[in-house]
């Protein structure tokens, strides 16, 4: 299998020359490489469709190219059925605490407010919606399909994420990157990158705010200024209570993700653990929102 993925790397068309590959850890969508070409290194993701995931790779790329133009992410210079071929960052990818560091908040801030707003004007026409309420939705038709062992604690999660949407209420629309995860931000030493637009669509701005901060193990106080920042507003009850039904929507459908891809996935991850962990956050952050912000 290992040898039948690395020659599928070394046989796309871009290359002109003989090439030197190595696999990149860390995703748990897609199979990554490190690629040297000649005296260029580039990044090679490899990965088909994943409709249960509304996954859909032209979407992809028509976001990544949109990135790259809108100076968020390196340039694409190739892309052929599952497969994209991206000029390689030397960063260092973040982890929690560094998303969490204070001196990075407005380089943050900045990121997302360009990717909310520029990135529409480089888009190809249409592109796709994420509104995690119907992805949510749509995770539960398929654990109950694929007869997961978490189909008897569908209709509770169901009833929650109608009251979560019922609170979050009108939006404004802007282009979300949908899947902040500290390894999604590359830091080279002079500036931040944004990479991975897998999971990208239009969405409200709460639901990045939210999926930064719970991804990212934000604090109270953190969140309170991460959301004055963005807004440039003092946050009042009402943004306070809809910013928290978002933030347990994207916890839920993160393990709901997991859940999913315990089915699914072919990659070598533990996913019951994922679920696991990722449940035990919701939990924790619907029993506050419930008892304190609701």
């Amino acid at each position: 299998m290992i040898d039948e993925i690395s020659r599928r790397v070394e046989t796309l068309s871009y290359w002109q020359q003989p090439i030197l590959s190595a696999p990149l850890e860390g995703g748990i969508t897609n199979r990554n490489f490190r690629v040297k070409h000649g005296d260029e290194t580039f990044f090679v993701r490899l990965g088909e469709d994943i409709p249960v995931h509304g996954v859909y790779r032209f979407n992809e790329l028509a976001a990544s190219r949109a990135a790259h133009a809108a100076g968020l992410s390196p340039e694409v210079v190739h892309a052929e059925p599952g497969a994209l071929v991206l000029r390689f960052i030397e960063g260092q990818t973040l982890n929690a605490a560094e998303v969490r560091n204070p001196k990075r908040l407005l380089t943050l801030v900045d990121l997302l407010k360009t990717c909310h707003h520029e990135m529409p004007k480089h888009l190809p026409g249409t592109a796709l919606t994420f509104w995690v309420f119907q992805v949510i939705r749509g995770y539960a038709k398929t654990l109950r399909e694929g007869e997961s062992r978490m189909v008897p604690v569908l209709p509770r999660f169901l009833e929650i994420n109608s009251a979560l949407e019922h609170t979050v209420g009108a939006i404004e629309l802007v282009f979300g990157h949908n899947d902040l995860l500290a390894g999604n931000f590359i830091d080279d030493g002079k500036r931040l990158w944004l990479i991975d637009w897998d999971y990208a669509g239009f969405n409200s701005p709460l639901f990045d705010l939210a999926n930064l901060t719970s991804n990212n193990e934000f604090s109270e106080k953190q969140e309170h200024t991460l959301l004055e920042e963005y807004f440039e507003l003092r946050t009042d009850k009402d943004l306070w209570r809809r910013y928290h039904a978002m933030k347990c929507a994207s916890l839920l459908r993160e393990a709901m993700w997991g859940m999913v891809s315990e089915i699914h996935s072919e990659l070598d991850f533990d996913f019951v653990k994922y679920t696991a962990e990722n449940l035990e956050r919701f939990e924790k952050a619907h029993t506050h929102f419930v008892e304190n912000i609701a």
